[in-house]
């Protein structure tokens, strides 16, 4: 078992959880057998960021583009997700997990919606990891929905635009009231980020992963933790700034 520094862990770790369809198209299995295999990745994940004491993770689920599938591999992700809530909402309560959703929400089927909101009514009061996951979500549509309620703000005189700063404009994205993510891991060997929190991963660390979603194991997922712990994150400073930041904060 990896032993960590806990203090070296990324307080918020997304993932794009890649190569479900090419897992099963390998194996000669409908693309469907990958997703419900992916499954079984995404409750390790969530159990051993919640184990080690990562406070945030988010899991790129279902994009803006997705839905562009085939109507029939859109129906099957969408039972899919109702049966994965339906089945995990027990253990996000045992594990004290708080579960949230960012995206274009109204794209999304009503019973869909009606699950959502009763996973997120139900673990609003835990106040262990926050589960985000990205459901009809493009980076890009986000900027553009903060961006007019912003303009609509300005028309109806309630501020000026002048008033806009980086950290009111945070307050304004679907991930309002979320860290920015400090590691972001892509399985599948895409070297990309695909309209993912383009915002938020300004200076998010990143790592790439040949393996697909299906086969990433805690081995794998410990790998990439160890590779975060070993990188100096420096936010536009010097090596040595960051050293001597260190320094003082544990004075």
């Amino acid at each position: 078992m990896t032993t960590f520094d806990p203090i070296k862990l990324p307080v918020h770790l997304a993932v794009i959880m890649d190569g479900n369809g090419r897992w099963a198209q390998q194996r000669m299995l409908k693309r469907i057998i990958g997703h419900q295999r992916g499954m079984e990745t995404v409750k390790m994940v969530v159990e051993q960021s919640s184990q080690l004491g990562i406070k945030y993770l988010t899991l790129f689920a279902f994009s803006s583009e997705n839905w562009s599938r085939p109507a029939l591999e859109v129906r099957a992700l969408m039972a899919l997700l109702k049966k994965h809530i339906r089945q995990e909402t027990a253990r996000m309560m045992r594990n004290n997990i708080r579960y949230n959703v960012i995206g274009k929400r109204s794209d999304l089927p009503d019973d869909v919606n009606e699950m959502l909101d009763g996973v997120i009514q139900k673990t609003s009061g835990n106040t262990g990891m926050v589960l985000t996951v990205a459901l009809s979500y493009g980076g890009r549509q986000e900027l553009c929905r903060a961006a007019a309620r912003l303009a609509q703000e300005a028309v109806d005189g309630k501020l000026s635009p002048a008033d806009i700063t980086t950290e009111l404009f945070d307050t304004y994205l679907d991930t309002g009231g979320l860290p920015d993510p400090d590691f972001l891991i892509r399985t599948s060997g895409e070297m990309r980020i695909s309209n993912f929190l383009l915002w938020q991963l300004a200076y998010t660390e990143l790592y790439f992963t040949d393996i697909n979603w299906p086969d990433f194991t805690i081995n794998e997922l410990h790998k990439a933790l160890s590779d975060f712990q070993s990188r100096e994150r420096r936010f536009g400073m010097t090596g040595d700034q960051v050293a001597k930041r260190g320094e003082l904060s544990n004075a």
